[in-house]
């Protein structure tokens, strides 16, 4: 029997030059580093964790931007253009937690702000240094209608 690789059978994995602003952004959003495997050429690594939620980040030097999709497209090209990663609080308050990244962060992160939406929840949206558009949920059952 093959050991259990991971929580879910689908992982996001963000593409960065850089994993020590990956550590330092996603560190104040309260996410921890589960293991890391220093960047060298292109196989750095680096998983974290907060709560159930996992990110992995691929690469963490320049070599991202020799990926042999992300190379047709400049660098200054946000990475997460038409993705948003999101992060479902099940643990905390998500009023305490939008101050806490306000705080952490600064309203310059927030590129929409804590409000109840139409389908009755309440999130928020920040961007990461890379562009990455993250959405922080209130927790759900997505496969729930």
């Amino acid at each position: 029997m093959k050991p259990q690789v991971a929580l879910s059978s689908i992982i996001v994995e963000l593409h960065v030059p850089n994993f020590k602003q990956v550590i330092e952004f996603y560190g104040k959003l309260g996410f921890k580093t589960v293991w890391q495997k220093p960047p060298k050429g292109q196989l750095g690594y680096l998983v974290m964790k907060k709560n159930s939620s996992v990110l992995a980040f691929f690469c963490g030097n320049s070599q991202v931007y020799n990926h042999s999709f992300f190379k047709r497209y400049p660098k200054n090209t946000p990475r997460g253009y038409g993705v948003e990663v999101c992060v479902y609080l099940s643990e905390e308050s998500i009023g305490d937690y939008y101050n806490h990244v306000i705080k952490a962060l600064g309203k310059k992160c927030i590129v929409e702000e804590l409000k109840v939406k139409p389908w009755g929840s309440r999130d928020f949206r920040i961007i990461d240094p890379f562009g990455y558009y993250i959405c922080v949920r209130e927790p759900s059952n997505i496969l729930e209608p």
